[in-house]
């Protein structure tokens, strides 16, 4: 298994359409950096956010998640509270290759500022919008910038495609557009 460069990124979403909308290049512009990198591809936070709030006393639950436990923000900028935390989506849809995996880390320029980014990996032909995890350590309010680089994905492919991909065993978490809650398979 192996992680893969800029060339395959490239080949692999222009002409599978694997990454949509699709940027050749490390892109700033003044913003924080998206596109593709050597060894990945920057990724960008949509203008949705799902911001935890206390306001409603619920117990965050996997099993049982009350859509009381955020307030949603939509805008080009997030303020995430001190020690607190948000859900938002990327702006790309993703169509894994049964070969490939991914493992997604969170940019440095957010790291260095208390904000963490967690994501699971994306799985053998899993597709959709990723869900992300947004984390502000800090006893301070942190901002998030919509439509800029958040998090970077990492392509690995293996010597030989896996045996159930996601798409086989009907993972609950195919095809997601938008922010996805926890959800329970049936």
């Amino acid at each position: 298994m192996g992680i893969k460069p800029d060339h395959w990124i490239r080949k692999m979403s222009l002409e599978n359409k694997m990454i949509e909308p699709f940027v050749e290049k490390q892109t700033t512009n003044g913003a924080i950096s998206y596109g593709v990198s050597s060894y990945g591809y920057d990724i960008r936070v949509s203008n949705e956010f799902k911001v935890f709030t206390d306001v409603y006393n619920t117990v965050v639950d996997p099993k049982s998640f009350d859509e009381k436990s955020f307030v949603t923000i939509v805008g080009d900028e997030c303020i995430i509270p001190p020690n607190s935390f948000a859900l938002a989506r990327t702006v790309e849809y993703f169509r894994i290759p049964r070969s490939t995996v991914t493992v997604c880390v969170g940019k440095s320029t957010y790291a260095r500022c208390g904000i963490i980014v967690n994501v699971t990996p994306f799985e053998p032909e899993w597709e959709g919008h990723v869900t992300l995890e947004i984390s502000n350590t800090t006893p301070l309010p942190a901002r998030i910038y919509a439509n800029e680089g958040i998090a970077q994905v990492l392509f690995f492919e293996g010597d030989e495609e896996c045996d159930i991909s996601y798409a086989d065993k009907k993972g609950k978490y195919q095809n997601q557009t938008g922010i996805t809650l926890p959800r329970m398979k049936d």
